[in-house]
Formats: C-alpha cells, structure tokens, sequence
C-alpha cells in the first residue's frame, strides 16, 4: 500500500486544541486517543500523581507512542524532557512534538559539532593530536533557545540526546548574567556595553549577526544569541532607558514596541568576572601542586608542558574572561571538589520535570558507555603533561549520577531490556494500533537460497510501488547484495554507518518517496524508524546468533513494517533459534491481540498516512515544506558540490545578502536569505524559525 501524501493545513483547526486544569500546555489533537492509548496515557498519568519514579511504556511499532507521551505531558502540565537515542530520531520526535504543541515551547538541544576531533595524545608515537571542531551556528542558538525556555516558562518539551549529559555551564553562574531591561529603568550607554562583553558578546558596527552588538549614539542593537532571526533596538536618554523594539536584523523592519526584554548570555559558559578571578587562583595552586609531582617524578618534559599551556590559558583567563578549551578547567570556574560531577543540562530542569526516555533499552546502555571512552583519553592527557588532573572532571556524567539527578521517569520501548524491567514500578502496555494495522506475518524460509529468494520477493513489492528494507550481518555482505541487486536492475541503496546524520535521513526520505524501492542496513534499520511505505523485511541470516540477532533486535527490525496493512517479514533460517523463537512467539501474541480487538470493534486495517517531509521538519526549513518543486531544483544545483564548494557558496550568498541590504533592496536580500537557509539546511540540517510567543516578559 502506497502512502498517501498529505499536506500541512495553512491554519490549525481551533476545535482541535485541548486543554488540561492547571497546565499551561495546548496540546493539538487532530484525532481523540484509540486503541490502547488511553489505558496508557491513564495508567501513567494516575502512576507520575503516585510519585513513582520509574514506569516503562511497552508500545509497539505505529502504536502513536509519541502521541501519548504528547498526552501525558500535556495532562500533568510540568516541564519535560525527552531523550532519543540519536539525531535522526531526535529530528523525527522534534518535529511530532512541534505538531502537537505549535503554541508552546518545543526545543531541540542535540551535539552542535558538525565535526569534532578531541584532544588526544598517543604514547607509543608521541603523537599529540589537537582538538579540531566545527560549530554548528543553527544548533547552538537552538541549544541556546532551550535552556532560556527552561529559564523562563513552564510549557516547555525539550527533545535531546546523550549531548544532555556532557557538561555545560553552571545554571546558577548562567543565572547571575542574565540581563534584564526594562522601559524607565536607570541605565547609561557604557553600563549596557559593559553588560554585553560580560557575557561574551563582540561589538560589530558592521557585521551584525548573532552573539553581536553595534552602537550608534544612544540606541544600542543587540542581537540575541538564541535568536536566529529577530533582533531588539534598545533606546536610551539621559542614562536612561526610553524604548525597546523587536526588529528584522535582515530588513531592519519593526515588528512590535515592548516593555522588558531579557538578554541571555551568548555561552553556557560564561562567568561572572569575580568568579573568573577565584578560578584564576585554584588553577595556580593545583599547577604548583601538579608540577612538584612531576619534578618529584624525574618528569621534566611533562613539566614544562603543563607549565608553558597553563600560563598561557591562564593569562588568556586574566585578560579575556575566557581562553580555547575553558571548559578543561569547569571545575575551577564551579567551585565543585575533585570526583564531583559536572553541571548539565539536566541540571537546568525544575525538580517536578518529567523525563521520557525512548526506545530506552537502547538509550540506558549509551548513558551507562559515555564516561567510560571520555575518561580513558583523558587520562593520557593528564599523565603526559597536556593537561591537568582537574580536566578528568570536564567529562559526561556516569551512570549511577544521572540516577541520581533522574526525575520522574516513563521508559518508552517496544522491548524493553532487563533495567527497565526491574526498575519500572508498573508496566503499561500499549499494543492495539488505532488504525488497526496489524504486526506484520513472520514467515522462516532456508537461508541456503536466500539472495535469490530475495529478488524474487523485491519485484513483487516494486510491481505494487511497496518499499523494501534487507538487513544482513557485515557491512561487505551489504556492498555485495547492493551491487548484485543493482546488477538485476533494482533500485537500491546501502545505508551504513560512514553515511553521517544529516545524509541518512535524506536516505530514508527518498525511499519514501520512491527515489529508490530497496534499503539494504546491518544495525541501522531497527530503532523508531517511521517508514509506512515499507511492506517487507528480509532478515538474511536470522539464525546466526549474536547482538544483531538476538530477540530484542529481531523484534525491533520485525517493526519496521508493522506501518502498512501489507506488512510481512521474511526470516531466513536454516534452523530456529532460542532468540527467533521468542521474537516469533511475542509477535504472534501482538497479532492476536491486535486482530481480537480489530474483530470486537470492526475495525478495518488501514496504511499509516504520514507526510513525506515529517521526519525533517521544524529541524529543517518548514517555511520550504510548500516549495518542493523549488527546492528540489535548487537542491540538484547544490548536490555535486563539493565541502569547499558549498563553504564558498555561503560565503558568496551572505555578502550578496548584505550587499542587498546595505541598497535597501529588503525583497532580494530576502530571496538571497531563503537561499541561504535551503543551503544551510542541505548542509547542517537544522535551520528553524523562533519562538517569538511571550517574548516580552510575562
């Protein structure tokens, strides 16, 4: 069954808002809960008012998880965070939340490195290996955007990844630079500049762009670093402050007067001066201290090291406020004793904020694998004189800490593993679809004439325009059925683990579309992926027992097409595993359950309708969603360029862009930004609109 493809309705449905007592979410319905929802939503709902910690939302595959988390969120009206396990779930969460809250604060706080080298070094090669990164702006300001929603309001989602356990920087040190203005309030021109640089935003008369300021006699133009396209004109007289007004930085059009304004730091990291110094002095100390060692060791080299980088750092610290690679020394600026663990986003959440962990037996094992591989680098680091001990404390928390600091928590999985399964204080099961779809009919064929088998069963799907997905074992059997598909003139693609985030959920947007019929994966067609064009999967060499098939994993690539009404899975075996049984026997019992409820409502089976953009809206353009044809012609320009290319071509398009505005021609310089964002957007993968609701103050 072919998906249908929906539009985006220009206008949201007024009768489709739902309020709840007491809280401050509007949660857009377009349908009533169904199915098991709302057993579900009642039974976790009834378990977070009983104070339990832990509960596990057993949910299969297009069972509308993401739609009852949406409920419960919205029913117990306090701040939440949802972890995924990467970007690319990430984005596809970011964007059903967006749509289920269009009139609260909807976040996305995911790494913002396009590229990321760490410090290494290599003993048996004295090979010292600086950090190198890349930054992506859009991200940052998105990261940026989160915590000043945590800060200032309560209907806040935020959706985020492991990057929420890394360190930031301290909520309370955040706090105290935190700027308020307010229309009357006493203020000189040289107070707010001061103000400004404090929190480590650059003076720029001519290059106004976020985290910059510029100064024309007494009006001063900030540019919010958690704003991507809104800027506030601040009006002074006689030290004092007579006008505030939001405006386009592009166009320099007004948009609205407003009373109060709050200007967030341009960093996590940014601290108040008096701190800086406090900071200044505990680095020397742990330096003599460090140094004694390493003399008492006969570790003259290392000495030197460590001496020459740290005075360097810390006459950058004297001078600046800030210096490259700060946060190695985030104990220091903290004030926490050694073996304490570092400030995180986690930290920004109110006590009653809830977290929803997804596809969590996925999500607990990266959680528990993060400190590990930090701290093995680091310590190289340390032993050999490149940095100091206290830099072992710049690090993601450990398991048992994040335990510590968890709040209320839902696990949500379609398989939950065995912490889950101790942890949970109860279970709520979520295994009848509203649609009726059934889970998809398990047939075991011999692996021995498996790849011909295949063939066979592919041209069958491409004859009714049905997608897809084979998941093998190693990465060359992959290469070589692509290449012997292609070979039979079958459109097809290889998804593996080289092909980067942004790249991956273009992949699985053109097998929806239908660029290409067959996806062929090891490990990366299991989790969330949302597919309904996709009516078989064909997992090639089921019985060879190990990780990726083990039952949990075979249940998991199984769901990949429990979306269409035609859904089959091919397993082949030439004997049945302890694994293949159990991931038989319980999908078995999802289909009795589903089709005995299918039976007693009359309910019909019908295909998953979901637009074909979903996946990449909010963290993509929106705004272009309604340009596909032009877009997909610009897109063809940009798709043979190469990085340097594509770098050139920004640069080529924000001089263009300001050129216009200097001329005043507001509509080219305009045309000339949407370029830029559809560029951006191919390249980053992140390019939203802001959040202008309530920006005002309340």
């Amino acid at each position: 069954m072919s998906d249908t493809l929906i539009e985006a309705p220009d206008a949201l449905d007024e009768s489709k808002f739902v309020t709840f007592d007491g809280s401050p979410f509007q949660l857009y319905q377009p349908y009533p809960p169904a199915g098991d929802q709302p057993s579900a939503i009642a039974t976790l709902v009834e378990g977070v008012e009983d104070g339990l910690s832990f509960q596990t939302l057993l949910g299969v595959t297009g069972s509308g998880k993401t739609f009852t988390m949406a409920n419960v969120i919205a029913r117990m009206g306090r701040p939440a965070i949802v972890f995924a396990p990467n970007k690319t779930l990430a984005a596809q969460l970011y964007a059903e939340f967006r749509e289920f809250f269009p009139r609260n604060a909807v976040e996305y706080f995911v790494s913002y490195y396009d590229y990321y080298q760490p410090e290494a070094y290599v003993p048996q090669r004295d090979l010292f290996i600086e950090k190198d990164s890349s930054i992506n702006e859009h991200i940052e300001q998105m990261r940026l955007s989160a915590t000043k929603s945590l800060l200032e309001r309560r209907d806040v989602v935020i959706v985020a990844t492991v990057s929420a356990i890394y360190g930031i920087g301290n909520p309370s040190e955040y706090h105290k630079m935190i700027l308020t203005l307010r229309t009357g309030d006493k203020l000189g021109q040289r107070d707010v500049i001061a103000r400004l640089i404090a929190m480590q935003y650059t003076r720029n008369e001519a290059d106004f762009q976020r985290g910059t300021f510029r100064v024309r006699g007494d009006t001063i133009d900030i540019f919010p670093a958690e704003h991507a396209e809104m800027a506030v004109r601040v009006e002074l007289f006689d030290d004092e402050i007579e006008s505030m007004q939001l405006f386009d930085p592009l166009t320099g059009r007004v948009r609205n007067k407003i009373p109060r304004f709050t200007v967030y730091p341009s960093s996590h990291y940014v601290t108040p001066r008096d701190t800086v110094m406090r900071a200044i002095e505990t680095i020397k100390e742990e330096l003599r201290d460090r140094l004694e060692f390493f003399h008492r060791e006969g570790k003259l080299v290392e000495a030197q090291r460590l001496e020459q980088r740290t005075r360097f750092d810390l006459e950058m610290l004297q001078e600046l406020g800030f210096c490259k690679g700060i946060e190695n020394y985030s104990r220091h600026f903290s004030g926490a004793a050694p073996g304490e663990p570092p400030p995180t986003l986690v930290d920004y959440l109110p006590p009653d904020a809830l977290m929803l962990l997804d596809e969590s037996h996925v999500l607990i094992g990266q959680l528990n694998g993060m400190y590990n591989g930090d701290r093995a680098r680091k310590e190289n680091l340390v032993d050999y004189g490149f940095r100091m001990p206290s830099a072992l404390d710049n690090r993601p928390l450990k398991f048992n800490e994040f335990e510590r600091k968890m709040r209320q928590a839902i696990f949500v999985s379609a398989t939950p593993a065995d912490y889950e399964q101790k942890k949970a204080g109860q279970v709520a099961e979520q295994l009848v679809r509203p649609t009726g779809l059934v889970d998809p009919e398990i047939e075991v064929r011999p692996a021995r004439s498996q790849v011909d088998d295949v063939l066979s069963e592919i041209n069958a799907r491409v004859a009714v325009h049905e997608r897809v997905l084979v998941t093998v074992l190693t990465k060359r059997m992959a290469e070589q059925l692509t290449e012997f598909l292609a070979d039979h003139g079958v459109k097809v693609r290889y998804l593996h683990s080289d092909i980067d985030t942004v790249e991956r959920v273009e992949i699985i947007r053109d097998l929806r579309l239908g660029t290409f019929d067959v996806l062929v994966g090891i490990n990366l067609l299991r989790e969330g992926l949302d597919i309904p064009e996709v009516s078989l999967v064909a997992i090639l060499d089921a019985d060879k027992e190990g990780f990726l098939r083990a039952e949990r994993s075979l249940i998991q690539t199984i769901g990949r097409a429990a979306r269409n009404v035609n859904g089959k899975a091919i397993l082949y075996a030439d004997n049945m595993t302890d694994s293949m049984k159990r991931a038989i026997d319980e999908t078995e019992r999802r289909r009795a359950k589903q089709i005995a409820h299918n039976q007693a409502m009359g309910i019909t089976p019908r295909g998953v309708e979901k637009r074909i953009k979903d996946i990449i809206d909010g963290v993509y353009s929106a705004d272009d969603a309604r340009a596909e044809l032009k877009e997909a012609q610009a897109r063809a320009k940009f798709e043979d360029m190469s990085e340097k290319q594509i770098a050139k071509e920004i640069k080529r398009l924000e001089k263009q862009m300001m050129d216009h505005a200097k001329n005043l021609e507001f509509e080219k310089a305009a045309q000339t930004r949407d370029q830029l964002a559809l560029l951006r957007q191919r390249v980053f993968g992140a390019n939203v609109g802001d959040h202008v609701s309530g920006i005002g103050g309340k």
